[in-house]
């Protein structure tokens, strides 16, 4: 794990003895927290592609990209223009976010919303349901197998669904071999931040139908939502395209409603 990449899980790891001293605390609060919203259901029902559009403020490959965003009044754009579920950025130190904008924008929707963070251990888990989160991610990448099955049981047993991110072919496997039930492509290489939309073309082939597919970075335009529709995904997430447009809720509009195709390859 080179560079950026590298950093951000060693400030994750150094989370983790702060997060011990409060794991009662947080056990209560999770315990205590409504039922998880539907992941899964938001994004498979239907005949279109499912967005997941993203609350962010800023991140280490952009920089600034929207400092100023009121997590409660962007989800709630979001919602009213369409997305079936919302990805909540909750790292502070990397993208300027918390658990309270994950909170916030939760409380202004009905839809899922997915603690998108940089998930290492048990207690990060279970700080995401503390915070109400609905579905967390875990990226192969930075996790080895016993702890990216591990990671998947505990968010299961709390409720929550999971999305497993990857990003070739071998983390493909490695995801579905955890038993992955909602898969991400990653057309962004975490490693060097460059983006290519054919990665997600190029990891369909093999992925089993009833595995829900996502795919991740790089999606500007209909037009890319519509090639990927084509290919059978069924569903994108969206941010950076949707937080520098002048209005997140039309831009968002924009790329909600596109039929999703059959899935060729099993």
């Amino acid at each position: 794990m080179p560079g950026i990449l590298a950093d951000i899980v060693r400030t994750k790891r150094a989370e983790v003895p702060g997060l011990r001293a409060r794991r009662r605390d947080l056990e209560r609060r999770a315990a205590g927290n409504p039922t998880a919203r539907d992941f899964v259901g938001a994004l498979s029902g239907g005949g279109q592609v499912a967005l997941i559009a993203e609350c962010k403020r800023r991140s280490p490959g952009a920089g600034e990209i929207r400092p100023d965003l009121d997590p409660a009044a962007l989800a709630a754009a979001y919602h009213a223009a369409g997305a079936r579920a919302l990805s909540v950025l909750t790292d502070e130190r990397y993208f300027g976010g918390s658990l309270d904008d994950l909170g916030a924008a939760r409380r202004a929707t009905t839809i899922p919303v997915l603690r998108k963070d940089f998930t290492l251990d048990p207690l990060h888990v279970i700080e995401a349901r503390s915070g109400g989160a609905d579905a967390i991610l875990l990226i192969v990448r930075i996790l080895v197998d016993e702890e990216l099955g591990s990671l998947l049981r505990l968010a299961g047993e709390l409720g929550m669904a999971v999305l497993v991110e990857a990003h070739d072919a071998e983390e493909v496997a490695r995801a579905l071999g955890a038993g992955a039930r909602i898969l991400g492509l990653n057309n962004r290489d975490l490693s060097t931040f460059r983006t290519d939309l054919d990665t997600t073309l190029r990891l369909l082939d093999g992925i089993p139908r009833d595995v829900v597919v996502v795919s991740e970075s790089g999606i500007g335009t209909r037009a890319d939502v519509e090639r990927l529709a084509a290919a059978g995904v069924d569903a994108v997430l969206v941010g950076e395209t949707l937080l520098r447009a002048t209005d997140p809720g039309s831009a968002a509009a924009e790329l909600s409603s596109v039929a999703r195709g059959r899935r060729l390859h099993v």
